[in-house]
């Protein structure tokens, strides 16, 4: 063939969660990487996806999502964050959260469009952006408290800004944004007329911290589009179930991006997150204590085997820094490091960045089984006895 292939879409490198869980398979390890949980959601809402194939309603859903699942995403909109918004016109259901991604910023990215980006970020925001031909600045949070860099934002925004994307509770740090952090947004969002797609995927998953949507702050309700994941509310993250909501003429055009990615999602997965979504409160307060218990486990052993644990409130991750044990190495050679003689798994957070990453930090999930991951902390123990560590020179690796 002589005609070339996208280049934007060829030229992406390999992910590193597919490198890093080709490891873990090669090595038998501990896959503390990619996030997913370990253990199937609630029962009851996976007893009613299956009876649902089974009454007669399994052709196309409407365009926009089943009336009862846009009304219970309406109802949680407004329990949980007191957003008032009206199912029929401003709800979107899609094929996941990455889904709901796209299609927002389709509908409203436009060649030479400049979008505000926060790094470290989730890896498919970047590459979508360039496709529809935006303009990224990207602005960097610092470790260990990945605060909010207030002037380099501001200086961020100019008047070809269309859109900040704003990620709380943020993958990879686990940081929930404060309160004063949403409001100085709020200010630059206002300030140069522009939109915030909020990327809210672990809002139930928080830690001793509320979780604000930028959504519910005042003057932001016509500005935002808020999206969110049954697969990370309900740790059913293979049903891909994601939902938008946005303000009524916006909510149309994403709608029109989502009809031609495609078009509807299945019935029955949104008959059985239209239950979940109307559990008991105590249903949402249980996963989080659930996931706070096990984030404290991951992190303390980690703190104990001597890696620097940094602050987190939130999500499915807690970022490390290796410079205390990895004699030198980068995070990707560590990583594989760790693969190949510890039989555990993490995550290089150079993959995060766009550019001149750190090379000190990796990110561990914790949404597995305690027992998972006492197996991996024992793991990481034993090898760092003198006598399991070799540290093979020249293994600086890029990803």
């Amino acid at each position: 063939m002589t005609k070339a292939f996208n280049s934007q879409l060829a030229d992406l490198p390999v992910t590193i969660f597919t490198v890093m869980s080709a490891l873990a398979r090669q090595h038998d390890a501990v896959n503390l990487g990619q996030g997913f949980p370990d253990q199937e959601g609630p029962q009851d809402m996976i007893r009613l996806a299956a009876d649902a194939l089974l009454d007669g309603q399994n052709q196309y859903a409407p365009l926009t999502g089943l009336p009862e699942l846009r009304a219970a995403v309406a109802e949680a909109n407004l329990r949980f964050q007191g957003i008032s918004v009206d199912a029929d016109s401003e709800i979107i259901v899609t094929s996941g959260a990455t889904e709901a991604l796209a299609a927002s910023l389709m509908a409203l990215i436009e060649p030479g469009d400049e979008v505000v980006l926060m790094e470290p970020l989730y890896d498919t925001y970047l590459p979508v952006i360039r496709q529809l031909g935006g303009i990224a600045r990207i602005v960097r949070l610092q470790a260990p408290d990945w605060a909010l860099p207030r002037q380099a934002l501001a200086d961020a925004f100019s008047p070809r800004t269309k859109a900040i994307l704003v990620n709380s509770p943020m993958n990879p740090t686990g940081k929930v944004f404060t309160a004063e952090e949403l409001a100085f947004i709020a200010a630059l969002v206002q300030k140069h007329d522009t939109f915030a797609i909020c990327d809210e995927v672990y809002e139930h998953l928080v830690f001793n911290t509320p979780h604000i949507s930028l959504m519910s702050l005042p003057g932001m309700r016509e500005r935002c589009v808020r999206i969110g994941s049954a697969g990370k509310s309900f740790s059913l993250t293979g049903w891909k179930v994601g939902y938008v909501t946005a303000p009524a003429p916006l909510a149309a055009v994403i709608a029109k991006a989502h009809q031609n990615l495609v078009f509807a999602t299945p019935p029955n997965l949104q008959r059985a997150v239209a239950f979940g979504l109307n559990k008991d409160t105590d249903y949402f307060a249980t996963l989080a204590q659930d996931m706070a218990t096990q984030g404290t486990l991951l992190a303390s052993g980690l703190q104990r085997l001597g890696f620097g644990v940094l602050p987190y409130q939130g999500s499915y991750f807690v970022m490390a820094d290796i410079t205390p044990l990895a004699n030198g190495l980068d995070d990707v050679a560590f990583t594989r490091l760790l693969s190949e003689q510890a039989r555990v798994t993490a995550i290089p957070a150079s993959a995060f960045y766009h550019a001149d990453p750190p090379r000190n930090l990796i990110r561990f999930a914790f949404c597995k089984r305690p027992e998972v991951l006492r197996e991996a902390l024992n793991r990481l123990e034993a090898w760092k006895k003198p006598v399991k560590r070799f540290f093979p020179p020249n293994t600086q690796l890029s990803n």
